[in-house]
C-alpha cells in the first residue's frame, strides 16, 4: 500500500471518528466517496460530479480502497436519520 492510499484511509477514519479532518481537499473528497457519505464533502463541493472530477487519478484509489482495504476503515455505528 502506498502512502497516498494510507493517508486517504486515515482521513476517512478521522471523518468517521471526529466528523472532521485536517486532510487536503482531495483527501477529504476521496474519503467521502470511500465512506459513501456525501455529507462529508468539503464546503463548495456539494455537486457530486464536480467532486468526483476533482479526484483525477485518485478515482482509482477510491475503488481500490473499497475493494482491497475496506477492513482498515472504522465502522460508523451512529444511526443516520433518513
Amino acid at each position: 500500500m502506498n502512502a497516498e492510499i494510507q493517508r486517504i484511509i486515515d482521513v476517512a477514519n478521522e471523518l468517521v471518528l471526529d466528523g472532521r479532518s485536517a486532510g487536503s481537499t482531495s483527501e477529504i473528497i476521496a474519503a467521502a466517496f470511500i465512506l459513501n457519505d456525501m455529507d462529508k464533502l468539503p464546503a463548495g463541493y456539494h455537486i457530486v460530479v464536480d467532486a468526483w472530477a476533482r479526484q483525477g487519478d485518485w478515482q482509482g484509489y477510491v475503488g481500490l480502497i473499497r475493494r482491497e482495504y475496506r477492513h482498515l476503515l472504522v465502522v460508523n455505528t451512529t444511526p443516520r436519520c433518513i
